[in-house]
């Protein structure tokens, strides 16, 4: 949430609402700004829900931001290049991706949406910008990368890493990776929040008492009241009835849609419908959508793939439920 708000303000100050690139970011930004403000007054505030019913309590942001500090880098939010360093991956001698686990699902769907997503981009890329020096050229994209880096990221500004708005190449995959981050890679990291974590004894969010071992070593009484009452002795360590019940009721709150959610590949822009090779570019995605659905559905009914259909296995999403953009919440 927090680390797309640079590339909507930017976008904002530094691109006319006619410009191209604006044109294309911008079903992806929607609602971000006002989920954001949300957050900010009743989530992540100051004695909020995170701080009260999570384990960190009052460094809950500050842990948030010493992730962010140690970690973040815009060149591995793509896909490929954050399985690669999350050793899910390896680029073999061909230059193809190569994961270390078969049947993971994550990847195996996010790289056919990944691929689609950006040759969308590319397309529209090819479309408005024949050659590098249009991008070049271009001084309000050339402002909206710089403000982004420079003042969205001022403490990251002198990195290395940061891609050079110079080619159709670097330009495609630093919007290819907003639109990624913003759309599908939210939709797998929010919506299944509640199915996974709304069952507090799944992923409990806090820990009120250390483990017997921890208080009195093996021979302890309290490690002879876990052998007898091991259950009890677990419900005395979860998170308490009202904490459960915020932390139940925000999920489910969190991983509700909209009622006017927008997905990928059935929205098109008005603008996109006036201009013949655009549209017949949305046209190409949105049918590399639905087949990526259809496979999606099939591979979920394979009962060989048992990341899919093992036991224990958490709520899996077709993409025809991945959002453009990271929504704001429904109204109850």
């Amino acid at each position: 949430h927090c680390c797309v708000e640079p590339y909507i303000i930017a976008a904002n100050r530094q691109l006319s609402r006619m410009h191209p690139i604006y044109q294309l970011l911008h079903p992806h930004f929607r609602y971000t700004m006002e989920i954001n403000a949300q957050a900010r007054q009743m989530l992540i505030d100051a004695g909020g829900i995170i701080e009260s019913a999570f384990s960190p309590g009052r460094y809950c942001m500050e842990l948030s931001s010493v992730a962010y500090d140690k970690f973040w880098r815009f060149d591995m939010e793509a896909l490929p290049e954050d399985l690669i360093r999350r050793g899910m991956a390896v680029r073999g001698e061909d230059g193809k991706l190569e994961l270390a686990i078969e049947d993971y699902p994550y990847a195996n769907d996010g790289l056919m949406v990944w691929d689609a997503i950006k040759q969308w981009a590319s397309d529209y890329v090819k479309y408005y910008y024949p050659g590098a020096k249009d991008i070049i050229d271009d001084h309000e994209l050339q402002g909206w990368w710089t403000e982004v880096r420079t003042k969205g990221h001022e403490d990251k500004k002198d990195e290395p890493w940061w891609p050079v708005l110079d080619s159709h190449e670097s330009l495609v995959q630093v919007l290819a990776t907003i639109m990624w981050v913003t759309s599908a890679h939210h939709a797998a990291v929010n919506f299944g929040q509640y199915p996974l974590a709304g069952y507090i004894p799944n992923r409990p969010t806090i820990t009120r008492k250390n483990m017997p071992p921890e208080m009195g070593g093996p021979d302890s009484k309290e490690m002879r009241a876990f052998l007898e009452e091991p259950e009890r002795v677990l419900l005395d360590t979860f998170p308490s009835q009202y904490q459960s019940v915020i932390v139940m009721l925000i999920l489910n709150l969190l991983s509700s849609h909209s009622s006017d959610e927008e997905y990928m590949g059935t929205y098109q822009e008005l603008v996109w419908r006036k201009q013949e090779k655009i549209k017949e570019a949305f046209d190409r995605f949105k049918s590399k959508m639905v087949d990526i659905a259809a496979q999606i559905d099939k591979a979920n009914m394979d009962p060989k793939l048992k990341n899919r259909n093992g036991p224990g296995v958490v709520c899996r999403m077709c993409c025809s439920g991945r959002q453009m953009s990271i929504p704001r919440t429904r109204r109850r």
